[in-house]
């Protein structure tokens, strides 16, 4: 960045505060804010509070720390721009998910550590690597960037942002502005900027099997007596045809001209076994983004170590469903049920019953002079074009912006790539896209004041 931007003041100034907010990135690191699990509550208020903190270092003239009913505690900061300029929301979450084992990791997950160029830890890429994105790009203006800025940090997002209506309802004038950039996304390389324009919705079922009044003896009954698992089993693996397409009737999905990925490239990111097909047809980004994909998630059974030989009276699995943009949540959710009622064998007895995970498939229309100045400043940050792709993930509080605020123009952004891993083992951010990150939003902030 320094040989790049030489005589840029802006650049030189966000290239000064790299080294500082690489420091108070590995520190919030080191907080275990995993909001989902109880344990990790006062990890979560005490990550809020050094984020407050962060923020009145960096020059906010006003930080609080909020909290809806039984929410987690958010921060907002308030940086007052000059008179006339437009007001900016920058948006990001300092929860962060469980590790899935302190013992899978290469090091040890709130322990940030750097190989190869990548800093590793929990919530290093997602997403306190957002918080810093915006926190650093606040420093480089010396706390008095060119337009108003509201820094909204929230602590529940990875669990499903429960509280945020209830939070955006109660602090509406407070979080209002022009324009919403929300650093909660990933780049399709790291050299290579993207604003996110379709996300996937979100439903689930439990679908629960019972064939039996009680357990009894495989060998005396099995044969003309069938085991509830064994129904369970067939009609999962009804959700999906010979090719792997989702076989659930009246679900949408989309094509779209996005050029493909190298499928060897997108194996190795996913950490496919050899000879593992990859399920579906059509270009890999139009499978993982803009097309339905069904999952199950869990199943409750005995483990293999407790078997015994009986034949299970029930059994019960979550199923998980993304849905294609322009799908609707209600409607995709009773199809799966119908479809799971009706694919149980045997005259099994079976029950669905919706599950909490609901979000709305979303899609965002990138035009707009907000749109015209990110293009511009995140392609002079990272030297090359910006893409707009879709993410197969779900972030429900995104179309809950701008519900809330309609004449809001929403950018979703972000300093992930496909090897961060999000939400996995060994996640981890790119340190030299994380600086063209900071750079590509203070050029925003600065394309929008002019």
């Amino acid at each position: 960045m320094a040989d790049q931007h030489a005589n840029d003041p802006l650049a030189a100034a966000v290239e000064a505060e790299l080294p500082g907010a690489r420091t108070d990135l590995e520190r919030l690191v080191r907080i275990p804010s995993i909001w989902a699990d109880p344990t990790h509550a006062d990890d979560t208020r005490r990550s809020a509070d050094a984020v407050a903190s962060l923020a009145r270092e960096a020059g906010a003239a006003d930080v609080q720390i909020l909290q809806a009913q039984g929410g987690a505690p958010a921060v907002v900061a308030r940086f007052p721009g000059p008179a006339g300029t437009p007001t900016v929301l920058l948006y990001a979450h300092h929860d962060v998910q469980p590790t899935g084992g302190d013992e899978h990791w290469t090091s040890p997950p709130f322990e940030p550590t750097e190989r190869a160029g990548r800093l590793y830890g929990r919530g290093a890429a997602d997403d306190k690597a957002g918080v810093m994105t915006h926190l650093a790009t606040l420093r480089a203006f010396g706390g008095k960037p060119p337009v108003g800025v509201t820094l909204f940090v929230e602590g529940e997002e990875e669990s499903g942002s429960p509280t945020l209506t209830a939070l955006l309802s109660e602090h509406r004038d407070l979080l209002a502005a022009d324009v919403i950039v929300i650093a909660d996304s990933a780049n399709p390389a790291t050299d290579v900027p993207a604003l996110t324009t379709t996300l996937r919705g979100l439903v689930d079922v439990v679908v629960e099997v019972s064939m039996l009044e009680r357990p009894v003896h495989s060998g005396v009954y099995g044969g003309p007596v069938g085991d509830a698992l064994t129904a369970l089993c067939r009609a999962l693996a009804s959700l999906h045809d010979d090719k792997g397409h989702v076989a659930v009737p009246g679900l949408m999905g989309t094509e779209s001209d996005v050029p493909d990925m190298d499928e060897e490239t997108f194996r190795s990111d996913v950490g496919l076994l050899d000879g593992v097909e990859l399920l579906g047809s059509g270009s890999i980004p139009d499978r993982a983004w803009l097309k339905p994909a069904v999952a199950v998630l869990g199943i409750d059974a005995p483990r293999v170590a407790e078997a015994s030989n009986v034949l299970l009276p029930r059994a019960r699995a979550m199923v998980s469903l993304r849905l294609a943009p322009g799908d609707d949540a209600a409607t995709a959710q009773q199809a799966l049920a119908e479809h799971l009622r009706a694919h149980v064998p045997w005259g099994a007895h079976v029950t669905v019953e919706p599950g909490t995970g609901v979000a709305e498939p979303f899609a965002l229309d990138a035009t707009g002079s907000a749109y015209d100045a990110a293009r511009s400043a995140f392609s002079r940050a990272y030297g090359n074009s910006v893409v707009e792709t879709g993410i197969g993930g779900s972030i429900p509080f995104i179309a809950e912006f701008a519900r809330t605020f309609p004449g809001a123009a929403v950018l979703v952004t972000g300093v992930g790539d496909p090897a961060s891993r999000w939400h996995g083992i060994d996640e981890s951010l790119d340190l030299a896209m994380f600086g063209r990150g900071v750079l590509a939003e203070a050029y925003f902030l600065q394309t929008l004041a002019e």
